[in-house]
């Protein structure tokens, strides 16, 4: 609490209260039991339960929407009050049927049971009306049941205000009301985007995921006659009892669930989002997940995946034991055989051949700790640099970009700063989709609080379709208009001055070379016209501060580092850096792939970004692992497209790859495939036989996430930490404990017995890391880098200068260059390609369960409704789409998401896969293949439509119903509603 306080008066005592505090957080915070159902801090009072009712200097108002004022008398229990908000939960009761022992939901989770319990009402008075509606089952991860439906508006709040997917609403002009998803569409056949928001907010039965039924509890899974007989008889009871004995049995059945229910505290394994929240588990059974206000990046919200997407933990195709090629196939083995065998091959090579012929692939999904140690025995045991992790394939152009201008390989601030920001540009980033919480923020803040919002993407995604400016760029050309914006805000004198005089070198230099960049010439490479162009530098030039977003769609090209050298240009022309809602912010694909280069998996850094030909540097981690400076390489290493390419040359003969599917991921996969067959020993990690396991000689399995302890990095440099929900399945193992074991097998016997020992050895030694230890990261406590010995971290980049000797950032000069693939007259489609809302990469985790998998069950392109026309393609023409390398067979969909002679590819089908048909050109600084540069020309196939390859149900048919929030007012305006404590005559339909 703040200093500046106010005193009110409460049930006769004074408290020290926050001026325009509400009541009911107020009375939460010094502990005065109030009743509230439909209020939750996260959204706001949406004041349509009428639970929370007190006295305000002798008035009856809401505690939810009621600000403390100095000098209030406020009474809560008095008996006007108490009557008031009896008749608002009998109310309630009128809607929703109290079967509390046999409900799924009586977890001790449900806000309903439990304040009609701490209300202790003696009796209902409203008997409870069935409604005219049946019970909607067709989304596959959650239900709805209008029966149990009391309208408190959280699910419309959440669903329009915090996602924005805008899809829910409330007719409070039906005389049955209920829920609506697109006005009056089955779940299933709506747009939601099953993000799981409205089931987390309900507070009662009403929404609820499809894993807690129907054995939540011991009464729950009886057939449904049955329970309908039990509940008919306890209503029976209760109008002679009342409810407090029937009341005192639910409580007894909640803590029953509860002594079985395993709450812990994870973090997504998904995306660099990062969110965390609250896996709820029955010994291997995951009852839900369940986001809490507490988390620091998501709060209470979360997407498909998060929320849903954990069926793969259980997968029958885990892998359970060691498995050991033999003539062709593979066998189980004992761990001891397993590791014997490793540590014998790769010794034998490193003798045979030298440290350059062993390269290891890190993990972008395994921990900081698990990273940490890939190359620790990549340059401690085998002294070699050749290590390197999946950022390869889309993040470390931009990180080069960052390095070159402003000095910090990551996020200039925090998502805050982004739902904070005057103005935000996505260029190159399908944000709803690929990093759908930071878009909800996005969105908000846009519908909300008038965040202005420019959108530069070929293709027009959600994120898109909402912008204020939508510049369809022609793919591979956005270093121009950056540039060209660049020049345009000097040439009319809008560039912040004060800020590139007192912070930033270079400015004539860079200037002189922008003299190319007009915007005729802009018009001509882009596509854009000059209008455009002129009109979105203004924005961005007046704008009070501005954070620029970019992803794959800028990185995954054949000069990815200059362009996202260009962007980081734009910011500090404009002095968008180093304040609040202001800077670059690459988004981070997987949930660790910050983490995995922070902790040293790249090939020319330690962990904390320190060179290994830094000999002072080497020195320090040389003397931390007890070995001489000499004994640590200084000499780059390989990274993931070098160890193929040498690989597929005979040079590199060994090599280790933890947790990523290089086989598919990336480009040129006969290729890929080619070399690894070469290799004369291949190890890989994995919780699946992926693609890339298929070709090893020995198979590791490791556990997931929720199986063990360790932190992540998300993309706001966030490190978090992880809890272990269950034990590892089978025989599988941490990552971080196969690596200890292994190192042990060489002669190195590290000693680790959890990962906080690991963190703690590392940040005795980074730098960056310096303060950071498990217990600084305790629970919902995170840490962004970097951050000083005594805890202190850094949040927003940048405040005290830029990450050079003299504290200025650098304008850095590029280049116009094109694309090293582009649409010609044998190949006269640009064919973009990524990712979609519901699946991750290669789907080894999204698609190993059936819900998931079939919101797309199957591979398709996206083609412009004029290029269908053209070539007379309809939804599910089967079309050959033919690159320089490859062909494969797949079913159009006919969309506006696209247009001319673009067509848009997912990657997630993956076999065959989109990398069969790229290419070996890449970034010409950081070797990351350019996937967006493929041309293709395509054939009708004579085969069959069949169904839509998008089934017509999928969320992206459905039409969103904006409005703003459940706006009690319209229940009020009802002839029948009064204010409590009045009676009414038919409270089911309020």
């Amino acid at each position: 609490m703040s200093d500046d306080t106010c005193t009110a008066l409460i049930d006769g005592f004074e408290q020290k209260l926050q001026p325009g505090e509400r009541l009911i957080d107020a009375f939460i915070r010094v502990g005065i039991a109030v009743p509230h159902v439909c209020y939750l801090k996260t959204l706001g009072p949406l004041e349509t339960c009428d639970t929370c009712l007190v006295e305000v200097n002798g008035k009856l108002v809401r505690a939810c929407s009621t600000h403390a004022q100095a000098g209030d008398v406020i009474i809560t229990g008095s008996p006007h009050a108490r009557q008031a908000r009896e008749e608002g939960m009998d109310r309630i009761l009128a809607k929703h049927e109290l079967y509390c022992s046999v409900c799924e939901n009586n977890t001790g989770d449900c806000q309903l049971h439990n304040t009609f319990a701490d209300m202790d009402i003696a009796i209902q008075r409203y008997r409870f009306t069935r409604k005219p509606h049946k019970k909607d089952e067709s989304n596959a991860f959650y239900t709805y049941d209008p029966d149990q439906c009391i309208l408190c508006g959280r699910c419309v709040e959440a669903c329009q205000n915090v996602e924005v997917n805008e899809t829910l609403s409330i007719d409070y002009s039906n005389p049955h009301p209920r829920v609506l998803w697109d006005g009056g569409k089955p779940i299933g056949e709506s747009s939601c985007v099953s993000c799981g928001h409205c089931v987390t907010v309900c507070p009662c039965n009403a929404l609820l995921e499809r894993t807690l039924q129907p054995d939540a509890g011991p009464f729950t899974a009886i057939e449904a006659d049955t329970k309908r007989t039990m509940i008919d008889f306890v209503k029976a009871l209760e109008d002679t009892t009342g409810t407090p004995p029937i009341t005192a049995i639910s409580k007894i059945d909640v803590a029953l669930r509860q002594k079985e229910i395993k709450r812990t505290k994870t973090v997504c394994t998904y995306c660099g989002v990062g969110c965390s929240f609250e896996m709820w588990t029955r010994g291997r059974q995951i009852l839900k997940v369940q986001p809490m206000e507490e988390a620091p990046v998501n709060g209470i919200s979360t997407c498909i995946k998060g929320k849903f997407a954990w069926d793969f933990v259980n997968a029958k195709e885990r892998l359970t034991t060691p498995l050991i090629r033999e003539n062709g196939t593979f066998r189980e083995a004992s761990w001891a055989e397993a590791l014997e065998l490793v540590a014998t091959r790769l010794k034998h090579i490193h003798a045979t051949y030298g440290p350059k012929s062993i390269g290891f692939i890190g993990s972008s999904k395994a921990s900081n700790e698990e990273a940490y140690l890939t190359q620790k025995i990549a340059r401690l045991i085998f002294r070699t640099n050749s290590v390197d992790n999946s950022s390869r394939y889309c993040q470390n152009p931009a990180t080069q970009g960052l390095f070159r201008t402003v000095g910090y390989g990551g996020d200039a601030g925090s998502i805050t700063d982004i739902a904070s920001a005057s103005l935000v540009i996505l260029v190159g980033s399908n944000t709803a989709e690929c990093h759908p919480v930071i878009a909800s923020r996005i969105k908000a803040a846009h519908k909300l609080r008038g965040q202005k919002l420019i959108v530069v993407d070929p293709r027009k995604h959600e994120m898109a379709a909402r912008a204020d400016i939508h510049l369809k760029v022609k793919s591979s050309t956005d270093l121009v208009w950056a540039c060209a914006t660049a020049r345009y805000i000097f040439d009319h004198g809008l560039e912040d001055k004060e800020f590139l005089n007192t912070q930033v070198n270079g400015i004539e230099e860079f200037r002189q070379s922008l003299e190319p960049f007009t915007l005729e010439f802009a018009e001509q490479v882009t596509g854009l016209s000059q209008a455009q162009l002129a009109e979105a530098a203004e924005m961005i030039a007046h704008a009070p501060s501005v954070c620029l977003l970019w992803a794959m769609g800028i990185t995954q090209h054949s000069h990815g580092s200059d362009t996202s050298t260009s962007l980081s240009n734009l910011l500090l022309v404009t002095g968008n850096y180093g304040r609040p809602g202001t800077g670059g912010y690459p988004m981070r694909g997987h949930n660790n792939v910050q983490g995995a280069s922070d902790f040293g998996c790249l090939k020319n850094v330690y962990p904390g970004y320190e060179k290994v030909t830094d000999q002072e540097a080497r020195a320090r981690w040389a003397k931390a692992w007890g070995v001489p400076a000499e004994h640590l390489s200084d000499e780059v290493g390989l990274d993931n497209f070098s160890m193929v390419e040498k690989a597929h040359k005979g040079e590199v003969k060994a090599m280790m790859v933890i947790g990523e599917e290089t086989a598919i991921s990336d480009a040129d996969t006969q290729n890929v495939i080619d070399a690894f067959k070469k290799l004369e020993f291949f190890v890989v990690l994995d919780m699946f036989v992926s693609r890339t396991a298929e070709f090893a000689d020995v198979i590791l399995p490791a556990c997931a996430s929720v199986e063990k302890d360790g932190s992540f990095v998300n993309t706001e440099r966030r490190i978090q930490r992880f809890y272990k929900a269950m034990e590892p399945l089978g025989q599988s193992r941490p990552d971080w404990a196969i690596l200890t074991d292994l190192a042990k097998q060489l002669g190195h016997d590290w000693g680790y017995t959890h990962p906080s020992q690991i963190m703690a050895e590392c940040a005795g030694v980074a730098k960056m890391f310096a303060g950071v230890s498990y217990e600084r990261l305790e629970g919902w406590k995170s840490l962004q880098w970097p951050v000083k010995e005594d805890g202190t971290d850094t949040p927003l980049l940048y405040t005290d200068g830029f990450k050079f000797p003299d504290k200025k950032a650098k304008l850095h000069p590029v280049q116009w260059n094109p694309p090293q693939e582009d649409a010609d007259g044998s190949y006269d489609i640009v064919l973009d390609n990524g990712r979609l809302l519901e699946h991750f990469q290669s789907t080894n985790q999204t698609g190993r369960g059936p819900r998931v998998h079939n919101e797309t069950p199957n591979w398709f392109v996206e083609i412009s409704p004029e290029l269908a026309a053209e070539r007379g393609i309809e939804d599910g023409t089967w079309l050959r789409i033919t690159s320089r390398r490859a062909h494969v067979d797949v079913r159009a969909t006919v969309t506006d998401r696209v247009s001319g002679k673009t067509m848009y590819l997912p990657i997630h089908h993956s076999k065959p896969g989109v990398n069969m048909l790229t290419g070996e050109h890449h970034d010409t600084e950081v070797n990351t293949p350019a996937y967006k540069e493929l041309a293709v020309r395509i054939e009708k196939l004579p085969m069959s439509k069949g169904e839509p390859p998008l089934p017509y149900r999928n969320h992206r048919y459905g039409k969103r119903t904006p409005n703003l929030g459940p706006e009690a007012e319209q229940k009020w305006a009802r002839a029948e509603y009064q204010e409590p404590p009045a009676t009414i005559e038919h409270p089911e339909t309020l």
